[in-house]
């Protein structure tokens, strides 16, 4: 790397990937151990980097060499948190989320673009039965935890309050947020689907741990709806604040592609789409980042949004969704 104009340059772009209250100099020095003057005079172009130090800024801040020497070529780097963690409990999962949002909102400015194929993770865990279901099944079904495997389900032995927690910490700071989310009549189909399937399969120790989760779910809905008619997110039984992120909520009647986050932090994008159902490929690559939203846009410019206004449309969609819930208490 030529010690002038790509160097600095290399700095420069670490520099745009720190919250504004982090010092550059602080961090590289702190990455590469030395000095801070060494810091400086690798900063300013006075000392060339080594290959060395070039591979830990690189692995540290998640970039790639075809980024670093503006290769053009179809590849891009992704960092998958949890790849080298298989069969961590959801507990661990939900702990991962919570770093990833307090991250997010340590940036003067903080916008997320929501491309809602299941419910967020977030709405999840609105209301505890709903969540103590979800839980469950993301553990007994998905992570196939032993203790759980002969378990039918049950709120008196299943409420897993820690997650639940864990998981209004992530909705209190995911509030933080300004909120746009694309949703469609199918972004509630596969928790739909989970309960049918427990039902059918006796999975549920009773009829009334069954209508308690089908109950909490439509209080999810009903509170979903209110946040979109005002437009502002807040915590269940509270009042929205001046202080919270404003939410756009729109409805897309077309299919809609997996879930994927796209963040704006102080101006740079990043890019989230799920791979094995709970974890996220990130990148900051910006062509993929630039493709990314534009597909976004172009599906919210073929959306409708029904929050603070469109009432007729609100309350169409959300009754839709309502009698959907509904038919599992057949």
């Amino acid at each position: 790397m030529e010690s002038n104009g790509k160097q600095v340059a290399f700095f420069q772009h670490i520099k745009t990937l720190l919250p504004e209250q982090f010092s550059l100099v602080d961090t590289i020095a702190d990455v590469l151990d030395i000095s801070n003057d060494s810091t400086y005079r690798r900063i300013r172009g006075e000392k060339a980097i080594s290959l060395e130090e070039i591979e830990k800024l690189a692995s540290h801040f998640r970039i790639s060499l075809d980024q670093l020497l503006q290769l053009q070529n179809d590849s891009v780097l992704f960092t998958a948190p949890g790849l080298t963690q298989p069969g961590k409990e959801f507990i661990h999962f939900l702990k991962d989320a919570l770093k990833q949002y307090n991250y997010f909102n340590s940036f003067k400015s903080a916008e997320m673009k929501y491309l809602c194929k299941d419910i967020p993770l977030w709405d999840v865990y609105l209301f505890p039965e709903f969540a103590a279901f979800k839980t469950f099944f993301f553990s007994k079904t998905n992570n196939n935890l032993p203790e759980l495997s002969n378990k039918k389900f049950s709120l008196d032995e299943y409420l897993f309050k820690d997650c639940f927690d864990l998981g209004q910490e992530i909705l209190r700071e995911h509030n933080k947020l300004h909120s746009v989310e694309l949703w469609s009549l199918e972004t509630i189909n596969s928790a739909i689907n989970q309960i049918d399937y427990y039902r059918e399969a006796g999975n549920f120790k009773s009829r009334n741990d069954l209508e308690a989760v089908i109950n909490s779910f439509l209080q999810m809905l009903d509170h979903l709806e209110l946040q979109a008619e005002t437009g502002v997110k807040f915590m269940p039984g509270a009042a929205p604040a001046a202080n919270n992120g404003p939410i756009q909520f729109y409805v897309n009647e077309l299919t809609l592609g997996n879930n994927t986050a796209l963040l704006i932090l102080d101006g740079k994008r990043i890019s989230m789409i799920t791979y094995s159902i709970f974890d996220y490929l990130i990148t900051r690559d910006d062509r993929f980042c630039n493709k990314s939203f534009e597909t976004f846009d172009t599906l919210l410019s073929r959306s409708t949004l029904v929050s603070k206004s469109g009432e007729k449309d609100r309350s169409r969609f959300f009754n839709t969704l309502r009698e959907k819930v509904n038919g599992l208490k057949r």
